[in-house]
Order: C-alpha cells, then sequence, then structure tokens
C-alpha cells in the first residue's frame, strides 16, 4: 500500500497544473495531447486520444498531409454574386434609401430651378376663385344642399313599401326616376349657371356620384331585407349602427326599423358606399387620432396648392404651343416634365383622401371598418390594382353590379368589361362636364386598361409586371391631363390669346 501510493504521486507530480499542456510520457504509457480541464485541478484530467488508436501513417502521407492547406486557412468556396437570382439574397434596404435620396435630390434640384425660373407663383387666394368668383353667388354650394331632397324622396319611398302602400314594381319605377334625376340634375345646372367654375362644378358633382352610389346601395339592401322577412328569415342585425342617446347597450337594428332620418344619414356621412343595417362601430373616439388625421388634412391641402400653382401650372402653360404645332419631339418632352409632379400630386392626394380625410370621419362617426386602400402599389397585375386601391367603390362595385350580373348568367370576362365602361362613364362624367366640353379623353384612358390587364397579365410577372402598372399610372395620367388642359385652352382661351389676351 505504501509502495502504490508513492507511485500515484509520483505519477500527480509528473503532470503539470497549467491548461493545455502536453504529455510526453505518463507512467510508462503515451497520451496526446491530454488536457486538464479546470484551473489549478490536478485530478481532472480529460485524455482526448491514445497514439495506440491513431491510424498509422507513413512519412509520405504525413509529408503530404503537411503540404495541403486546412480548411482553416482555406479562403474560397462555391457561392453566388449578391445580386444574382441564384443567390437568394433579398436585402436591398441600401439600395432604397439611395433610390429615396437620389429622388430628393433631383427633385430638390427641379424646385430650384423652378423658382429662379419662375420666382414664387403660390398664391393661397386665388385658390378661393377656382371654387367661387362671386362671394354672393355660390352655386355648387346651393346645389350640395339641394341633394337633401333626393334622400328623403329615397327614405320615403323606403317607408312606402315596408308598409305595402307600394308594390315592387312601384318602388323600383320611383327609385329609377330618383336616381336618374340624381345624376342629371346636377349636369343641368352646372351647364347652364355660368357662375359655376370648373373646381365648385367638379366638387358638387362629385357629391351628386357618391349620392347615387350611397342611394342604390340603400334600395338593394331594403330590398334584400324585405325579401327575407317575406321568407320568415331573420333580418341582418350585428350591432347599433347609430347610437341611442341615453343608453350604453348597443341594441340590433332590424328591418324596417332601420328606415328613418338619423340611420340614413349616418350612412350618407359614412365612409363607405355599401349601406348596411348595422355597422361595425369603434368603442371611443380618440383624440390624439382625430386631431393627427385634421392636422394632416390642413397640411397636404397647402402642400397640393402650392405644388399645383408653383410646380404644374407653368409646365402646364408652356406646353400649349407645342401641342398646338403637333412638335412630337417637344411634346414627349412636356409630357416627361408634367409626369413627375403629376404623380407626386397623385401619390399626395391619394394619402389626403383615402387616409387622412376618410379616417377622420370614421373617427368622428365611430365607423369601425377602415379598409379604405389595399397594398395596391405591389400590384403585379392591372386589375389587382383597380380592385386594391379604392375599396369603397371595388366593395360597391363587387356587390351591387359585378355578381348581380353574374347570377344574370353573364360572364366573368364580359362582367368585369362592364364594371370598367360603368368606371369610364363616372370618370368622363366628372371632368367633362365640369369643364363644359365633351372630351372622350377619360372614357378612352379607362376603357383602354381592358387590353393593357390582358397583356400585363398574359406576358409580364412579378417585379416587371409591377413595374407596368407603375409606368401605367405615371404616363397614363399626364397625357390625359395635357389632352384636357389643351383643349380647354383652345376653347376658352384661343381667341383672347390672338388678341393680345392672357397667355
Amino acid at each position: 500500500m505504501e509502495e502504490t501510493g508513492a507511485l500515484i504521486r509520483k505519477r500527480r507530480a509528473t503532470i503539470s497544473t497549467g491548461k493545455g499542456v502536453t504529455l510526453k510520457q505518463v507512467n510508462g504509457r503515451s497520451a496526446v495531447n491530454e488536457s486538464i480541464n479546470g484551473h489549478g485541478d490536478s485530478g481532472n484530467i480529460v485524455t482526448k486520444r491514445n497514439v495506440s488508436d491513431l491510424p498509422s501513417t507513413t512519412s509520405k502521407e504525413r509529408k503530404k498531409g503537411r503540404n495541403v492547406p486546412s480548411d482553416r486557412q482555406s479562403c474560397h468556396r462555391l457561392q453566388e454574386s449578391l445580386l444574382s437570382s441564384a443567390s437568394g439574397y433579398r436585402n436591398y434596404r441600401g439600395v432604397l434609401n439611395w433610390c429615396v435620396v437620389m429622388l430628393v435630390l433631383s427633385n430638390a434640384r427641379l424646385f430650384l430651378e423652378n423658382l429662379l425660373k419662375y420666382g414664387i407663383l403660390v398664391d393661397p387666394i386665388q385658390v378661393v376663385s377656382l371654387f367661387i368668383k362671386d362671394p354672393y353667388n355660390m352655386p355648387a354650394a346651393c346645389l350640395v344642399i339641394v341633394s337633401n331632397v333626393f334622400i328623403v324622396a329615397a327614405l320615403y319611398t323606403e317607408r312606402r313599401l315596408s308598409v305595402g302602400c307600394f308594390s315592387e314594381r312601384v318602388g323600383l319605377l320611383v327609385h329609377s326616376i330618383n336616381l336618374s334625376v340624381t345624376l342629371c340634375f346636377p349636369v343641368a345646372i352646372v351647364l347652364m349657371v355660368k357662375s359655376m367654375t370648373p373646381v365648385g362644378g367638379a366638387s358638387a358633382l362629385g357629391v351628386y356620384t357618391v349620392l347615387f352610389l350611397k342611394l342604390y346601395s340603400y334600395k338593394d339592401v331594403n330590398k334584400w331585407c324585405r325579401e327575407m322577412s317575406h321568407a320568415k328569415a331573420r333580418s341582418l342585425a350585428r350591432s347599433l349602427s347609430c347610437k341611442s342617446s341615453g343608453s350604453e347597450v348597443d341594441y340590433q337594428v332590424s328591418y324596417p326599423g332601420n328606415l328613418t332620418l338619423r340611420d340614413l344619414y349616418y350612412f350618407v356621412f359614412a365612409p363607405t358606399l355599401c349601406y348596411e343595417l348595422n355597422f361595425p362601430r369603434s368603442p371611443r373616439i380618440r383624440m390624439s387620432f382625430l386631431l393627427r388625421r385634421l392636422f394632416e388634412m390642413l397640411f397636404f391641402t397647402q402642400l397640393l396648392v402650392a405644388l399645383t400653382q408653383q410646380w404644374m401650372i407653368p409646365i402646364i402653360q408652356s406646353s400649349m404651343k407645342p401641342l398646338e404645332d403637333m412638335d412630337l419631339p417637344m411634346m414627349m418632352e412636356r409630357l416627361l416634365r408634367l409626369a413627375v409632379p403629376n404623380h407626386l400630386l397623385w401619390l399626395i392626394f391619394f394619402y389626403w383622401f383615402f387616409h387622412s380625410s376618410l379616417n377622420f370621419i370614421a373617427e368622428l362617426l365611430q365607423f369601425g371598418d377602415r379598409e379604405f386602400y389595399r397594398d395596391w402599389w405591389n400590384s403585379e397585375t392591372i386589375t389587382y390594382f383597380w380592385q386594391n386601391w379604392n375599396i369603397p367603390v371595388h366593395k360597391w362595385c363587387l356587390r351591387h353590379f359585378y355578381k348581380p350580373l353574374l347570377k344574370s348568367g353573364v360572364s366573368k370576362w364580359l362582367g368585369q368589361s362592364a364594371v370598367f365602361l360603368a368606371s369610364a362613364f363616372f370618370h368622363e362624367y366628372l371632368v367633362s362636364v365640369p369643364l363644359k366640353m365633351l372630351r372622350p379623353w377619360a372614357f378612352m384612358g379607362m376603357m383602354a386598361q381592358l387590353p393593357l390587364a390582358w397583356f400585363v397579365a398574359r406576358f409580364l410577372r412579378g417585379n416587371y409586371g409591377n413595374a407596368a402598372v407603375w409606368i401605367s399610372l405615371i404616363i397614363g395620367q399626364p397625357i390625359a391631363v395635357l389632352m384636357y388642359v389643351h383643349d380647354y385652352y383652345v376653347l376658352h382661351y384661343r381667341e383672347g390669346s390672338a388678341g393680345g389676351g392672357p397667355e
């Protein structure tokens, strides 16, 4: 026992306590890279591998192994370049930031060039004259007030139908007359009243167009409720569309309890074109959200006016002579010059109307459905763009126009063509009538979307399709703008300019 203990102490004394020490020979046995794991603990020894376990190698193989570099020394491997599609690289955030910087710098140069050439052209007082010529004569405002007659007529008709005083045929006839007059009456007023300005007329016609779509939806939904009632089905109900003032409990509105002025006027002012007996409601009005949207509305209104006066109008005025002379190279140059400010104004208008204004109205009325647009900027087809950039109109077309056509046996392609045809009519309605000249440019531009949509969907995919959508938006709109401005200029100012009038 004493000899054995002395032998163990001798073995421990042979081993150094430093970490990572290589042992040459211990107690007559060979070891390779035996490392002591720990700090100063002489008993914690980890043996990686014994020499006897290593494969035997010849001197030639060992010499050859010393000539081959290890993986740590190698600097090459099988890989693709980052910009190759096979690399799978998708992080282009820096490129996007570069594009934004270049866009800001290029537009800053154009802005400075515009200021140096034309000076400051912004005049807020001039904006008022676009809506009214005489402060004591405001036909556009009077025309909007008269629209209440058509709202009351629609409510009266539905009440007569609900109690059986009108048959379905008589009710359809009265509604048809009311809706037809809703579209035709403002046209007659705009064309007959000389003090009606183009901007004031366009605003009034926009109100009547929205009212027409709302009353049409109001008629359809109440008809569906009568059909369900006659079939002894339960009425549509989700949550109260107009809260009662004296109760905190949400009630459910059923037909014909919805036929009230309060319910109808809530729908008229709500940011939707599709009527329901009960709309989803938000629990409360968020004042901070409401004030932010109000600030955005005021700020972007001033920005739209300033950019139009400072940037758009000078380019349009300088484009008249090339259009009259049919100078094709100069026309293309003016078109490309107009494309950038026109598209920027369109984007600002989109945010101002569909985000700021509609959210402001929805928050004020506690209207819960805030889906006014979807990701149209990612559109890879023309059809996807028109389905997602204006959700209220898309829902109305789908619910009250496209699906009824399909139920009547119309094919999908013919139904889509009919939707584009109706959209083209309203675009022309809102442009030609206020300008008091019948031109087909807006109508033709909308109908041209049909072959363009087929071409993009058939031959272009992914990023190429998205680029085609953007090009159609950037180039297509200024073409229509130049056509209408040129025709309006020729119709109203050519004789005056020939006699020394305004240029």
